[in-house]
């Protein structure tokens, strides 16, 4: 996915206000609603930062102070806002539901939950971890999804349905990376340090897949629906089973695959071994 700069950015806001104009006309009740949350903002900044701050309220730290905080880090490192474009976008491309820029913003609590992480990621590193997990713990309780605050994930994720995602501390995702609802990448016990996957750029985890430990998910590589990985992939792969094993692969030319998994997002198990 290419790097989002400020003419990127400024297009992807544009469309979102023009889809939610042509929503309050199509659906006068929802005016107000969408007022709020898109057309009486300037950019897709303030925009997110009040959509979160409206879904993370709560009484302990209401809306007021969340939307606060959001914009501090908002303020503090402009990528986590274009890395948000960047997941709008990934939406938009991969998930079929998605037939505007506005519906993940708007609707998908996969998108608000990597929002959220992103936030609760900078407060993990300027050491304001109290607070950082606090915003965990709401993403949990609000999302259904658990991503722990000292993960490193890219840019141009998918969290399709995303419900009952967890991620651990130490996990790794990098950008373009696809991952459906029930997915763990979890430690395989009580051991500490570097204890979680790593999972490479345009990898799918489809549904309800579980990779544990310290291991890497190669390149464009595929883990089938409900496997368990527990040994590390090979790029451009597709394992499968409990524990998981290499049921398909794509032959790699010049360097480079055009099968990206996390792009075409086909779960289906069709490809011949090679």
């Amino acid at each position: 996915m290419a790097h989002c700069t400020d003419q990127m950015l400024q297009k992807i806001w544009l469309q979102i206000t023009q889809e939610v104009r042509q929503h309050c006309i199509d659906e006068p009740m929802l005016a107000s609603f969408l007022h709020a949350t898109v057309l009486k903002h300037s950019n897709l900044c303030d925009a997110l930062s009040y959509v979160l701050a409206s879904l993370l309220d709560c009484p302990v730290l209401p809306s007021i102070a969340v939307r606060e905080i959001i914009n501090e880090a908002y303020v503090a490192d402009h990528k986590i806002v274009r890395s948000a474009a960047l997941d709008i976008v990934a939406f938009y491309e991969r998930d079929p539901v998605c037939d505007q820029y506005s519906t993940p913003f708007l609707f998908l609590k996969g998108f608000h939950a990597m929002q959220t992480y992103r936030v609760a990621h900078w407060l993990w590193k300027q050491n304001r971890r109290p607070l950082a997990r606090f915003l965990q713990s709401r993403s949990s309780s609000v999302f259904t999804v658990d991503i722990h605050p000292g993960a490193v994930i890219g840019s141009g994720i998918l969290l399709d349905h995303a419900h009952g995602l967890v991620i651990g501390e130490t996990a790794v995702v990098e950008d373009d990376v696809s991952i459906l609802h029930g997915v763990t990448l979890g430690g395989t016990g009580k051991e500490t340090g570097d204890r979680h996957p790593k999972i490479r750029r345009g990898v799918l985890l489809s549904t309800g897949a579980t990779v544990l430990g310290n291991v890497e998910v190669g390149e464009d590589a595929r883990v089938a629906a409900g496997s368990v990985v527990l040994e590390p992939v090979p790029a451009h792969v597709t394992v499968a089973g409990i524990p998981a094993h290499i049921v398909s692969s794509k032959p790699v030319s010049n360097g480079s695959t055009h099968d990206c998994p996390a792009m075409n997002m086909d779960q289906t198990l069709h490809h011949k071994k090679t």
